[in-house]
């Protein structure tokens, strides 16, 4: 199974062990975004990552939404609906499906929302493999 995760910066570390838990159960991983240089980019750099990026969706099966989200976090989650990839929409808290906190889009039935600890959500998330 091949998956992309998309969230902000701040949630690099958990990105990262997101996709070592799912590498451990044989998925690939298309794309780690959170190894790109930031601070310092060019418009450049964002268009080398914004094609790497989508190439990467492209190629997914599966896109992990990881809350809360970034900037280009919501683009992505566009680009996983309007090509029909398997969406999955975690946080550790309700807060942030609250009415007063959600997105539209959140409540799509082909958005799955997972709410817990992040070894409830792999177990959800791997379980339908």
């Amino acid at each position: 199974m091949k998956f992309y995760i998309g969230s902000g910066f701040k949630n690099s570390k958990i990105v990262n062990e997101f996709s070592k838990r799912l590498k451990n159960y044989g998925w690939e991983h298309t794309y780690n975004w959170t190894e790109n240089e930031i601070g310092n980019e060019t418009k450049e750099d964002l268009m080398k990552y914004a094609t790497l990026e989508q190439k990467a969706i492209e190629e997914s099966d599966v896109v992990i939404i990881i809350l809360p989200a970034g900037r280009g976090t919501h683009i992505e989650l566009g680009m996983a609906l309007a090509l029909n990839k398997k969406v999955y929409l975690y946080s550790n808290s309700q807060e942030e499906f609250d009415i007063e906190n959600t997105v539209a889009f959140y409540q799509l039935p082909s958005v799955q929302k997972i709410v817990g600890n992040m070894d409830e959500a792999i177990g959800e998330i791997t379980k339908k493999d």
